[in-house]
């Protein structure tokens, strides 16, 4: 399969077929180091928002592989200053590199910059609207420890308005018949269009707004924090801060295969005592950026097939 000088803007962009195709170079990476597979290369990392995660392990990822890597973390130090536009931001930093990772505020900004940019784009997160390169890695963590991802039952908790993350995953998800519970309350619950769209392709799926009601049923909690950066108006983030709370007790009687996820950074909606379950699998999760990045760099560099 070739996905050589090919852009990852939504996850809609892929097929099942494709899907399938990354989740298996992801285990290859997994498994197997090449230092030299992308010597001469060099990646763009232009992350006009902040980032820890998925920064790190693409600027990482890049490195391991033998790339090199130019960019910022800091868009106050660019241009930007100056009023230059992102479509010509990409345009100039595509000359200079052979592959960019952009994160920025803007929903619509990943797609933009991909018509400004001849080189591959990776969407690490535009706005609220998408992460793809998170939703594969989440896919591979769910198929990792469940040997699986048909038919399996999993409850989004949080943000579910603002969190760019579950959008992706449930999009991604209705290729593989999961039945999905939505917690959340109703001012942070799944939007509209998200729901008509799983309609349309016959996914079940519920809207909840006690987690208590679905841990017992699910195969993966994902977990999200409330996201206060992408709230208009503080005094409403005040009021669902800490509307959910997983703590220890709360996971009697959950399935034995059952992990928890959380796409990362946690604020308060997980005690910290549950770091030392057997259910948490949020760390393992992000270890596994490192190999996603890994993967969708080479085939869209053309190194792998």
């Amino acid at each position: 399969m070739n996905f050589k000088g090919k852009s990852l803007i939504s996850i809609k962009d892929l097929t099942k077929v494709e899907i399938l195709h990354i989740l298996k170079t992801i285990g290859h990476f997994k498994k197997t180091k090449n230092p030299k597979l992308l010597e001469n290369f060099v990646l763009g990392s232009c992350f006009f928002e902040p980032s820890t995660r998925t920064r790190l392990s693409t600027e990482a990822a890049m490195s391991s592989l033998g790339g090199k890597v130019v960019g910022f973390a800091d868009p106050s130090a660019t241009s930007q200053k100056k009023h230059e536009t992102l479509h010509d931001s990409i345009k100039i930093i595509s000359q200079y590199v052979d592959i960019l990772a952009i994160r920025h505020p803007q929903e619509g900004s990943a797609r933009l910059a991909s018509q400004a940019s001849k080189k591959p784009i990776i969407n690490c997160g535009d706005g609220a609207n998408q992460h793809p390169s998170q939703t594969l890695l989440d896919l591979f963590t769910i198929q990792e420890t469940q040997k699986k991802l048909q038919g399996l039952n999993i409850a989004m908790v949080g943000d579910l308005k603002y969190g760019r993350t579950v959008h992706s995953l449930a999009k991604a998800l209705s290729h593989f018949k999961a039945r999905l519970y939505f917690v959340a309350p109703m001012s942070l619950q799944m939007p509209r269009h998200i729901l008509n769209e799983l309609k349309v392709q016959n996914v079940k799926f519920s809207l909840h707004d006690k987690m208590e009601n679905v841990i017992k049923k699910v195969d993966i909690l994902y977990m999200t924090r409330i996201q206060e950066e992408r709230f208009p108006d503080k005094y409403e983030y005040e009021k669902v801060k800490n509307v959910y709370v997983l703590r220890p007790e709360m996971l009697v009687g959950a399935k034995k295969n059952m992990k928890i996820m959380h796409p990362l950074p946690r604020v308060s909606e997980i005690d910290f005592k549950i770091d030392e379950s057997p259910h948490a699998y949020y760390f393992e999760q992000a270890q596994n950026g490192l190999y996603t990045r890994q993967a969708l760099i080479s085939l869209f560099l053309g190194k792998i097939n």
